[in-house]
């Protein structure tokens, strides 16, 4: 059985990259360190696993060192060699083909390996060319495959770039500083620039320190060092240095056995017993450390890891079971393995053993044996014998287009060999021109049809050896039969160039002016036998010229001219140019080229009706060069529009073309633009098109507005306008505004035009409101309204009434003047007639919508009753001051014009001392000074035919009160004194609602306030000072102040000293309870309809009374139209917006423990509605009946 050997297995199967491929003669075997590594568990940091340090030769090269994945271990837990900086691209990643752009010679000077010592410092070196590159190439550093550099920067290593702008060359160093053993290894810098690649690999090998490490302590070199950065890591270097070795009388312990035999869980506690602070690199250390394999239970002898055998022979596996009833299973590569004649299973006791019959390449392959749940493998190597050249190929000499076969002989059959010409392979394809072909052990190389490049050295290559030899092939003499002829050709025919020589199967090259013509579809280049022949098929000038044809393999050569013809002629076609029309904008340059073409080259004119364009021109000038004549005008304008004509002449002909050149323009700015018609806040504008529209047709306008006194202009319109009317609106009224236009072509936009005249935006008012008939007569009839509800900034400048008879539409004027005033008369009427009538506001902006009376009016008197409209606070009593002014005013209704009389206590009120004023609709009462004696009750009479109103009015002069009748002093006890007074004679026709008393010393007669506001006629004064005597006076209060005067006491008070006794009068205590009383009752109320309306009385009792309000006998509760208060005896009602049926009899009851009392009122409201105003309220049915009828009954009894 041949010796087996250990092969490296990487995860696709195939040789790792560093193993010496197969060779002719017996391969050496590498050395290989095989570790397996137990499986990987969930440590929180992952590190790479690193070789197990071995004591070796510090000048010896490092062992490639390999983990082999275990059968527990899956095989995506392995990782390649970690740069100690971190982690990189996952192993699967390197199975990815990596698309690298093709290699360049990129890099001049290219890094070296280099040798260091751990801890020592190295630099690499890489120079790139800069001259031919336009920015900085991309320079990347790797170690090994994949790992990339660029991110491990930091303290260990380096990168850097630099350029030299004299020489132009990119320096990139990378700099590796203290260098670990791990460090070591194969490097590669790739270089990038666009489309170019360059890579160059270069080795890193780190020596270890002379010094041993065969007395190092465990204890010391797991002690972590405070501020380390790589605590918790194992510290190589601690392993690697020497360290003096101190004497210690302990006896020495081998911690690494303690820990082995020792569990896990007691780890901590031995680490803490010898002093190893680094328990986690301890942890990870242990880790490392190789395992012994248990004991296979279904196997007594596993395969060897590797075999060897040659090609053709047969190898025996065998494998020993411990259990032999076990069912065993052979695969390769992962596929079970079948008994065939090439594949055989024995039996032997416990051996189980599969012979593999003539093994061949196919055979090279991993195999592994399955026993129940146990599995074991190996590699089977098939080693191919080298095959030897027995008879060598023979030299041959020959000329072109000859047959050429080479012979070799080797000595195995169906051998592997290779033709080689000059060192490299010969292709063998189906177009190839070489043919091999193989009987038995004779291998031949055929050449059919030689040529001189088949010149050369010829070998074959065998495994066992090679043999070579040398071909010469020479060219045939050449003769000339026919040689080639000078032609004159017109232009656009075809041309055929012939000749004829020999060797016929001469291939040759045509030239024309010393370039070589390749064929393509114009060209067609034709050998037949002797005859070269090169056809063109339409002639141009570029095909004028030396023609020279050239044998292959000879010096000699055959040559002709050939001239072509052509008259001039201009190519209007290329312009692509509707109608040979050039449009350009004014302002720009133009330069129209247009080809040309004649032989020999013709004369051309440029012209512009009868006016001829030089060269030497200065805007506008005319060139001619080579094919082509051109037209240049620098800067275009509108008169250069028109057509221009060319003339071509030469010995050939003449020839003339035209051109149309079209200069566009912006337009010309519209005139300024008509404003006939302004709004409220719009208007509306119209222009003219622009005169000229600058050569292209207008698409639209834009139009700009701007306050009269602003200087910005704001854009109207973003889409183009292709009316030429606009309405502007959101303007504001009042505001002058003016308005301009641009108008737009293709070209752009055209000037703004000038501003329109100033216009301001102003709207007629709303319709006039609430227009409704006052009065009627016999011959007027008299209107009033109320102004618009919106105005606007042009104002009001008044009104302008008409009527019309009804059944006509002839609208009368009544007012040739404006009136300001909102009520018209309308006369000069005939009576009985029907009229309709309205009213229309007039302003600057013109008359508003007009408001028309909806029903028409009959021109005839009406009787209407008189009915006074007594304001609310004449309804009560109406106070004045003396010396106060009275104006009453009492508006009151009636037609016709009612009679108005006053009288005063029954008779007729005195003229000369109240004067009275009657209108058509009120009555004034004025008293410029009101004395006590205006007061009373007057009773204002309105008559009407015989009807007649009447309304009664209380007016009460109220003066300053007189002083109390008499004060006397009632008694004097101790610091206290008893006064008693009468009221005053006099209370200035207003009740008295108080005293003030004041005191003054017998001594200084300065007098003080005791108290004010004081209501009884008795008091007694306390806290008066004893041995003083006291004076008193006595003020009486109404609603107009204090009275002028005082009524003082004709006696003193003495108040005497102590020891002396007061005399106290006995009393008894009064009771104040009360049934309750009204000291005010309800006064009969009118309301005006939406108006808040408010009964008021005032009642007085003890304990205070329950005050309750009902109307019509029903009480009021919980209402939201009613609000009550009761302040101080004093009780309110309010009714909140009363309407119509409002109306009634209200109560207001009081109650206590002692009674009750009530008053009554009644409660009219006026301004009543109609029915259907009732049923838009949302009013019930049954009251909107109730108040109907109600009204129906007032309405007969007035």
């Amino acid at each position: 059985m041949p010796e087996p050997t250990k092969k490296d297995e990487t995860p696709n199967g195939q040789p790792e990259e560093g193993v010496a491929p197969v060779s002719n003669g017996p391969p050496p075997l590498p050395e290989i360190s095989l570790e397996v590594s137990p499986p990987q568990d969930d440590d929180p940091a992952p590190t790479a696993p690193s070789p197990t340090p071995q004591a070796e030769d510090a000048n010896s090269p490092k062992k490639l060192s390999i983990e082999l994945p275990n059968d527990s271990v899956p095989a995506m837990g392995r990782k390649d060699s970690v740069w100690s900086l971190g982690e990189g691209q996952p192993p699967e990643e390197l199975e990815k083909p990596i698309d690298t752009p093709p290699l360049s010679t990129l890099l001049i000077e290219k890094p070296q390996s280099a040798t260091v010592s751990v801890g020592g410092d190295v630099t690499f070196i890489a120079k790139v060319e800069g001259k031919d590159l336009l920015r900085k190439p991309t320079v990347k550093w790797f170690k090994g495959k994949w790992m990339d550099l660029a991110s491990k920067t930091g303290k260990h290593l380096q990168l850097k770039e630099t350029f030299d702008r004299l020489s132009k060359v990119h320096t990139f160093e990378m700099h590796i500083i203290k260098a670990k053993e791990n460090y070591a290894g194969n490097y590669r810098c790739e270089v990038n620039y666009k489309d170019k690649f360059d890579s160059c690999s270069f080795d890193l090998e780190v020596q270890e320190s002379e010094q041993g490490s065969q007395s190092i302590d465990i204890r010391s070199a797991f002690k972590r060092s405070e501020g380390q950065e790589d605590a918790g890591e194992l510290d190589f270097s601690g392993l690697l240095k020497h360290r003096e070795i101190k004497p210690d009388d302990t006896p020495e312990i081998d911690v690494w056995e303690i820990l082995k035999n020792a569990r896990p869980d007691e780890y901590e506690k031995i680490a803490f017993m010898y002093g190893i602070t680094d328990l986690r690199g301890l942890l990870r250390r242990m880790k490392k450390i190789p395992k012994e394999e248990k004991k296979s239970e279904a196997f007594a002898k596993k395969l060897e890891p590797a075999y060897q055998v040659d090609k053709g022979s047969k190898i025996r596996l065998v494998v020993d079971l411990a259990d032999p009833t076990v069912d065993l299973k052979w695969y390769k590569n992962g596929q079970e393995i079948r008994p065939t004649p090439k594949y055989i299973f024995e039996h032997k006791g416990t051996q189980r053993i599969m012979v593999i019959n003539n093994c061949t390449l196919n055979d090279d392959a991993a195999y592994s044996v399955a026993a129940g749940d146990e599995k074991c493998s190996t590699e089977l190597f098939v080693k191919e014998l080298p095959v030897k050249v027995v008879k060598g190929i023979e030299p041959v000499k020959t000329t072109v287009n000859e047959r050429i076969e080479l012979e070799c002989e080797v000595s195995e059959e169906g051998a592997q060999v290779k033709w080689m010409k000059n060192g490299v392979e010969v292709p063998t394809g189906v177009r190839s021109r070489y043919r091999v072909k193989c009987e038995g052990t004779k291998h031949y190389l055929v050449i059919d049809d030689a040529s001189r490049e088949d010149t050369g050295t010829y070998s074959i290559m065998a495994t066992g050896g090679t043999s070579e030899a040398h071909i010469q092939v020479d060219l045939k003499p050449l003769k000339v039969y026919q040689d080639l002829q000078n032609m004159t050709v017109m232009l656009g025919q075809p041309i055929k160039l012939q000749c004829e020589i020999y060797p016929g199967n001469v291939p040759g090259r045509w030239y024309r002016n010393g370039q070589l013509i390749q064929p393509n579809d114009r060209i067609n280049i034709i050998h037949r036998n002797r005859v070269h022949r090169l056809e063109i098929e339409a002639s141009s000038l570029h095909d004028a010229g030396d023609y020279t044809f050239v044998p292959e393999g000879y010096s000699q050569s055959l040559s002709a001219k050939l001239h072509i013809i052509d008259p001039p002629k201009v190519h209007l076609d290329s312009l692509n140019f509707p109608d040979n029309t050039m449009t350009i904008v004014a302002g720009n340059k133009l330069r129209l080229e247009i080809p040309i073409s004649g032989e020999p080259a013709p004369r051309v004119v440029w012209m512009k009706g009868e006016r001829v364009i030089l060269e030497s021109g200065h805007r506008v000038r005319a060139e001619t060069y080579g094919d082509q004549t051109s037209l240049t005008i620098d800067v275009t304008e509108r008169e250069d529009s028109g057509n221009y004509k060319i003339v071509l002449q030469n010995e050939a002909g003449e020839a003339s073309a035209s051109v149309k050149i079209k200069v566009v323009d912006i337009p010309d700015p519209p005139d300024a633009p008509l404003v006939p018609e302004v709004g409220g806040d719009w208007c509306s504008m119209t222009w003219e098109v622009p005169k000229y529209d600058g050569g292209s047709p207008i698409l639209g306008y834009y139009i700009e507005r701007k306050k009269k006194q602003s200087s910005r202009w704001m854009r109207l319109n973003f889409d183009l306008i292709k009316e030429t009317s606009f309405e502007p609106k959101k303007m504001i009224e009042g505001v002058p505004y003016e308005v301009r236009i641009f108008a737009v072509n293709a070209i752009g936009v055209s000037k703004p035009s000038e501003p329109s005249k100033a216009f301001t935006p102003l709207a007629v008012t709303s319709e006039p409101t609430m227009l409704v008939v006052d009065d009627v007569t016999d011959t007027t009839v008299t209107v009033k309204w109320r102004p618009p509800e919106t105005i606007g900034a042009a104002g009001l400048d008044g009104y302008l009434v008409e009527y019309c008879i009804e059944g006509t539409d002839d609208w009368i004027v009544s007012n040739n003047e404006l009136t300001e005033k909102t009520k018209h008369t309308i006369t000069g009427l005939t009576p009985g007639t029907k009229i309709l009538v309205r009213v229309k506001a007039i302003n600057a902006a013109g008359a508003s919508a007009p408001r028309t009376i909806q029903h028409s009016v009959l021109v005839k008197e009406v009787i209407e009753p008189p009915k006074i409209r007594v304001p609310r606070h004449l309804k009560q009593t109406y106070t004045r001051r003396v010396g106060e002014a009275v104006n009453l005013v009492v508006p009151f209704m009636g037609k016709p014009r009612p009679k108005v009389t006053w009288l005063k206590e029954g008779k007729v009120v005195d003229s000369s001392d109240v004067s009275i004023r009657n209108t058509d609709c009120d009555s004034i009462i004025f008293i410029r000074k009101a004395e006590r004696s205006h007061s009373g009750k007057y009773e204002m009479t309105v008559h009407v035919d015989n009807h007649v109103d009447t309304a009664i009015i209380d007016i009460q002069i109220v003066d300053l009160p007189g002083p109390p009748q008499s004060v006397t002093i009632e008694d004097v006890w101790g610091g206290n004194v008893a006064l008693v007074w009468t009221p005053p004679k006099d209370n200035g026709n207003a009740p008295i609602i108080g005293y003030t008393i004041q005191k003054a010393d017998k001594k200084t007669m300065e007098w003080y306030t005791c108290i004010e506001h004081y209501h009884r006629t008795c008091i007694t004064i306390t806290e008066l000072v004893v041995g003083n005597e006291y004076f008193f006076r006595i003020f009486a209060e109404n609603m107009c102040g204090l009275s002028e005067k005082a009524t003082q006491t004709k006696k003193s008070a003495l108040i005497v000293k102590e020891g002396l006794q007061v005399k106290t009068h006995e009393f008894e205590d009064h009771d104040f309870k009360e049934a309750p009383m009204f000291t005010q009752p309800l006064i009969n109320t009118f309301a005006i309809a939406g108006y808040n309306a408010t009964l008021n009385c005032s009642v007085r009792a003890n304990p205070r009374p329950k005050v309750m309000w009902m109307k019509n006998k029903i009480a009021i509760i919980d209402d939201p139209r009613y609000r009550m208060f009761s302040n101080q005896g004093v009780c309110t009602l309010e009714i909140r917006k009363p309407s119509p049926y409002d109306g009634g009899m209200y109560t207001c009851k009081a109650i206590n423990d002692l009674g009750e009392a009530q008053v009554d009122c009644k409660l009219e409201v006026k301004g009543g509605f109609t029915f259907y105003e009732l049923m838009q309220r949302g009013v019930p049915l049954h009251l909107i009946d109730q108040y109907m009828s109600e009204t129906k009954t007032v309405e007969q009894e007035k």
